[in-house]
């Protein structure tokens, strides 16, 4: 909570000045409109230190206040990406100068923390509801079953990418939210296609594609490499009766 304004050293006089007038607590507030808490601890600090002047307090002073840190961390709700100099940046706009360190400080005490987001594929609303149905439709097989089952993709790797490191700023636990993941895609310059499969009973052949991805090269790969996935599902104990792709 913000430091409340702080009574004047004339105000403390008089709570004083009328306590040794032999007031009560009561009536000092009631006179000063001041709260009883307050005048209470006026007299203490009176009593104690013989001084109703502003004592000097422990430690360094608050850089920020509270108003501040709350729109910082809002800032940072809605953009987990920014920077601590875009932060800077912003809080200058509210009149409010304080140095990049404070700012990482100040999001570390409140549990925000600089992390490398999490790169997972970019999906389309389509994809995940394709995904989720699987998985609703699948919920209760046996595991015998999977390991019946031979699954086959094929993606790009790329030769090249952008290694730019990012930071996004979050709390513990929240890694997986989409807020704090970087998506990927398959596409971009200077890249190989393959293809390739596994099985409960571990990962098949890689296959090299050249040129660019037909229904004829697709059946050629399926033909001179599903076969070998299959026979390592039988080595697992199993008889493969379906090939799987993951494309959906």
């Amino acid at each position: 909570m913000p430091r409340r304004k702080e009574l004047s050293e004339d105000l403390r006089s008089r709570i004083v000045n009328l306590h040794e007038a032999g007031k009560g607590y009561k009536s000092i507030s009631k006179s000063l409109d001041v709260h009883v808490s307050t005048v209470r601890q006026t007299v203490y600090k009176w009593r104690k230190f013989s001084t109703v002047a502003t004592l000097p307090r422990r430690g360094r002073p608050v850089k920020m206040t509270a108003r501040a840190q709350r729109r910082m961390l809002n800032e940072v709700k809605k953009n987990p990406r920014v920077s601590a100099k875009g932060l800077q940046k912003s809080l200058a706009h509210a009149n409010i100068c304080v140095d990049r360190s404070t700012i990482r400080k100040t999001l570390n005490k409140n549990g925000v923390h600089g992390r490398t987001p999490r790169r997972k594929p970019l999906l389309s609303k389509k994809n995940i509801a394709a995904r989720l149905k699987f998985a609703k439709e699948h919920l209760d097989v046996p595991q015998h079953y999977w390991q019946n089952i031979l699954w086959t993709d094929e993606t790009k790797i790329e030769w090249f990418g952008k290694n730019t490191q990012h930071y996004v700023w979050r709390k513990k636990g929240t890694a997986h939210q989409h807020q704090n993941l970087i998506p990927t895609v398959k596409h971009g310059g200077g890249s190989i296609m393959v293809w390739g499969c596994f099985a409960a009973s571990g990962p098949g052949r890689i296959v090299v594609i050249d040129g660019k991805m037909n229904s004829r090269v697709y059946q050629d790969i399926l033909q001179e490499s599903v076969r070998p996935g299959e026979r390592r599902v039988r080595r697992g104990g199993q008889r493969a009766e379906r090939s799987v792709s993951s494309a959906r």
